[in-house]
């Protein structure tokens, strides 16, 4: 039988690179197609993911990473996201 790697740490969140936390996040939620997450495809993206709270965690993570304040999160910030997401959401980011 094969090893299925399931990308899950040992505290069961699912582990992913900057890099793919970007992709997951643009492909998934960028609903528009602007390389840029807003805050509403956050939200949604919380709330898919099964985030208790979507629209309190997603402010509080899109304020964190909405580093030049223009309302969207765009490929400079994603590391600021993937923090919060490290820190608060069932995401392991891997470094």
């Amino acid at each position: 039988m094969a090893f299925i790697e399931r990308n899950v740490s040992s505290d069961g969140k699912r582990v992913m690179t900057v890099e793919q936390f970007r992709r997951w996040l643009m492909t998934a939620f960028d609903t528009n197609g602007d390389g840029r997450i807003s805050k509403a495809e956050l939200r949604r993206a919380v709330r898919l993911t099964g985030g208790f709270l979507a629209s309190c965690s997603s402010g509080r993570a899109f304020k964190s990473a909405d580093a030049n304040r223009d309302g969207f999160i765009d490929d400079n910030e994603f590391r600021n996201l993937a923090h919060f997401a490290d820190k608060y959401f069932n995401v392991r980011i891997a470094r």
